[in-house]
């Protein structure tokens, strides 16, 4: 079964473009943890606010990316990262289209 993490955090920015171009090699490096599919990055500037949605094949490769995720955060200067880990019914997610292997 895939497994979905949403993480959401208070940050300063950067944001839009800027943010594309600070965070391109932490992008590229996401995309070789262990199981992960997908991710969608998460930003809103007026609230000050940003995180993601990710898929991950597995719950043990979900977990795994999410402790490491929040300590990498917190020396970010991120202290309070929000991060839940969700099993995915993929027959639902299907019918609206949903970017998930079965």
């Amino acid at each position: 079964m895939a497994y979905m993490i949403q993480v959401d955090f208070k940050m300063n920015g950067p944001f839009g473009d800027e943010m594309a171009d600070a965070f391109s090699d932490l992008a590229k490096s996401i995309n070789e943890e262990e199981g992960f599919v997908w991710k969608i990055w998460t930003e809103n500037a007026e609230t000050n606010e940003a995180g993601g949605i990710y898929l991950f094949e597995s719950k043990e490769s979900a977990e795994k990316y999410l402790d490491m995720h929040r300590k990498r955060l917190e020396g970010f200067g991120i202290p309070e990262v929000n991060g839940k880990i969700f099993g995915i019914n993929t027959k639902l997610t299907e019918i609206n289209k949903g970017p998930i292997k079965s």
